[in-house]
């Protein structure tokens, strides 16, 4: 009977150290790519924060606080960088896919640049005359609005 508590224990410990090992490199992997692709990460949320920041201030002012609408923020944050880090992981995991992420996140920021500067303006942080030209300039080549 002895022995075979032993061998259970033995067991366990090896299941647990195969665990933690397991464990250990994975979270290894992921803070190497996301301290290699720094910029990246810090890019997504920057610009997520930013725009629901001018969000809340104008919601504030069209009609009051709204806590899920903040929190929203948090969800869009944790969702973004969800698909950076897989975006990131296929790049680094497939030689030649390195354009990859620019292609999917490129745009995403523009959009949510605009997104912000909107927000802003219904804010009443940019006026919106200035909105107006900052839209014209980002596509001339489309001429200009009457």
């Amino acid at each position: 009977m002895e022995g075979k508590i032993e061998m259970l224990k033995t067991t366990s410990m090896q299941l647990l150290l195969a665990a933690t090992t397991t464990f250990s490199f994975i979270c290894t992997y992921l803070l190497d790519l996301t301290y290699n692709n720094a910029e990246q990460y810090i890019a997504i949320m920057g610009i997520l924060a930013l725009d629901g920041v001018f969000g809340i201030i104008a919601g504030i002012k069209r009609e009051g606080f709204k806590t899920y609408k903040a929190l929203k923020i948090l969800k869009s944050i944790a969702t973004w960088v969800l698909f950076l880090t897989g975006i990131l992981m296929i790049e680094k995991g497939f030689t030649g896919m390195g354009w990859l992420s620019e292609t999917i996140i490129a745009p995403f920021i523009t959009f949510q640049l605009v997104s912000a500067l909107k927000n802003a303006s219904m804010a009443g942080l940019i006026k919106i005359d200035l909105l107006n030209i900052i839209l014209d300039k980002v596509d001339n080549h489309k001429g200009k609005r009457t």
